[in-house]
């Protein structure tokens, strides 16, 4: 099937070409005449499989046919609700780049930066609006955006919004929305919170799933290295060595252990770069920018940060710290892989997280192999407990009670 099949009009499928793209893949070729038809979608589909376009490009197609003066004020037709400031940014380019000929304009707002230049865009008039729940409630707030207009609104990853704690500010922003609509909802996972929350938004909903709910991506080659905590830098610095890792992205479950172990790669020689929720948006813009243009190999990640990054061409995603959650795992490695493409996700895993894979290993239906032969490999076969320094026995207590004090009472020293 072909984009020309799918009956687009010209500045899209223009569009579409100069992006190099010549045919749908199958979310898009699924997705996209369901929704020209105006329908209201559930879609269960992982990351990287071309879920952006196969909204993005309906929407614009439906405003521009829909708009009856090009010189009429504008106001928010569309709105696509994101959980992360990386994923609205993306997202906002994509529309970008597929409505380039359709004069359509697109804004995209979010925290952690100032709001000025965000209002400025929406008092010049927007048609789509991409957008993440805190910023965009609290400019309702202010009165300074208007969803009185909204026919058209896309609810992207869902899950992700429900793990962040966002879901109040969703049913906020969806109260606010007019009731007659087009509502879309796309999700990798479907707890059965999200679930209930399809269902109170979509009316007749179609549904579109590409692949199962939390399975991974075939096309990517997946290890495991077990390895004692304490070596794990060492054994990244190792594998990094190899000169066809070109691109990786590191994840580590904390915002102190990403920025620590982007210091020990840089000290080892190895460009890298940290990106975290505690990082100024400017700051991770610019460590995402210089990876994917390729002046920092390693990006060194938290899940939250990462989530919804889409980068072409990435070689390797590497787990430094296995997650805790094994859907979790599935988003990690889906970073490489993306469209089709082949990939491949290594993880380390010590003693204490060796739970962890064993519940990954239960979600994906497989086995991941594990590499034997590497210069680390596991020494520590136990939990290693904190140790805490053992109290004296009762009777030496007993003999040695605390010294009285003499003089004057401590409160007469304080006072001094």
């Amino acid at each position: 099937m072909t984009f020309k099949e799918l009956n687009l009009i010209s500045p899209i499928l223009k569009a579409i070409a100069h992006e190099g793209y010549e045919a749908p893949s199958p979310i898009q070729a699924r997705s996209i005449p369901l929704l020209l038809e105006g329908r209201d979608l559930l879609g269960c589909a992982q990351t990287g499989t071309g879920k952006t376009a196969a909204f993005a490009i309906p929407i614009l197609q439906t405003l521009y046919k829909s708009r009856a003066d090009a010189s009429a004020k504008r106001n928010v037709k569309a709105l696509i609700l994101t959980p992360t400031r990386e994923l609205a940014a993306q997202v906002g380019q994509s529309f970008k780049a597929y409505g380039r000929y359709t004069g359509i304009k697109t804004a995209v707002i979010f925290g952690g930066v100032g709001q000025a230049p965000q209002v400025s865009a929406l008092r010049g008039g927007v048609d789509i609006l991409v957008a993440t729940p805190g910023r965009l409630c609290d400019l309702i707030g202010q009165k300074l955006c208007d969803l009185s207009q909204v026919s058209m609104f896309v609810l992207d990853e869902a899950d992700r919004m429900l793990d962040m704690g966002f879901v109040h500010d969703v049913r906020r922003v969806i109260a606010m929305l007019p009731e007659k609509r087009q509502t879309l909802l796309f999700s990798a996972t479907m707890p059965k919170e999200i679930a209930a929350l399809a269902e109170s938004i979509l009316k007749n909903p179609a549904t579109v799933a590409v692949t199962p709910v939390s399975s991974t991506v075939d096309v990517i080659e997946q290890s495991v290295y077990f390895v004692d905590k304490a070596n794990k830098g060492r054994l990244l610095i190792d594998l990094l060595k190899d000169s066809s890792i070109s691109s990786a992205l590191v994840f580590s479950r904390t915002k102190y252990g990403a920025d620590k172990l982007s210091k020990i790669l840089v000290k080892a020689g190895i460009s890298s770069a940290a990106i975290h929720g505690d990082k100024s948006q400017g700051a991770r813009l610019r460590a995402l920018a210089d990876f994917t243009e390729g002046r920092v190999r390693t990006l060194v990640a938290t899940d939250i940060a990462a989530r919804g990054i889409d980068i072409e061409q990435l070689s390797h995603v590497i787990n430094y710290d296995l997650s805790n959650e094994p859907e979790t795992y599935v988003h990690r490695i889906g970073r490489t892989g993306r469209a089709g493409f082949g990939g491949v996700a290594i993880s380390f895993c010590d003693f204490d997280e060796k739970a962890y894979l064993k519940d990954i290993q239960k979600l994906i239906g497989k086995e991941i192999p594990v590499v034997e032969d590497h210069p680390y490999p596991m020494q520590i076969f136990e939990s290693i407990k904190p140790q805490t320094k053992p109290r004296p026995p009762r009777a030496e207590r007993s003999a040695n009670p605390p010294a009285k004090q003499s003089g004057k009472s401590s409160a007469s020293r304080r006072r001094r």
